[in-house]
């Protein structure tokens, strides 16, 4: 933990980064890259290939990283663009299975309201990629309106409106089909 501290704090400062300590940030944050790779693909082998795969291309790339203080970012920016890459090419509609469920829950430590999970999933397939990025990264990343803009490279104004228009989608889809039974 506290070599992992000193490295962050190398990291923020702009300081060049070692294979091995460039190797010990990426696992630091390999749970999250597998989260929201699973989040997009739902398929714990796929996600698992994302996560190896972003792998490749931080090594490959880390000379792009212009500010090494958004090394979390992005790997995660880079853990979308492939998550969508896969389905593109794939072109194939994501199903759950029941093993990838458990898989999941099991690598988070943590215990999964298997319903409601489906759920979330299933509101969250009704809106387009762009919504689906900027509510992944507000509600379930917790980043800041400022740190989505810079993430996505988009106006903040504009970050806010995706952001509404996408929870104003996911209000209308859950009166609509009454997910919580009221």
């Amino acid at each position: 933990m506290i070599l992992s501290r000193k490295i962050r704090e190398k990291a923020k400062t702009n300081s060049k980064l070692g294979k091995e300590e460039l190797i010990l940030l990426f696992q630091e944050y390999q749970q999250d890259i597998y989260r929201m790779a699973f989040t997009y693909v739902k398929n714990s082998e796929d996600a698992l290939d994302i996560v190896q795969d972003v792998a490749y291309k931080c090594l490959k790339n880390i000379d792009t990283l212009k500010e090494k203080k958004y090394f979390k970012t992005w790997l995660l920016k880079i853990t979308i663009n492939c998550s969508l890459d896969l389905l593109r090419r794939s072109n194939k509609i994501v199903a759950i299975e029941s093993t990838d469920l458990e898989k999941h829950q099991d690598i988070l430590n943590t215990k999964v309201d298997v319903p409601l999970m489906l759920s979330l999933n299933d509101i969250l397939e009704k809106l387009n990629e762009t919504e689906k990025t900027v509510i992944l990264l507000k509600y379930f990343q917790e980043y800041t309106f400022q740190e989505i803009s810079l993430f996505m490279s988009l106006p903040l104004s504009t970050v806010k409106t995706i952001t509404y228009r996408a929870l104003g989608k996911l209000k209308q889809y859950i009166k609509k089909e009454d997910i919580y039974g009221a």
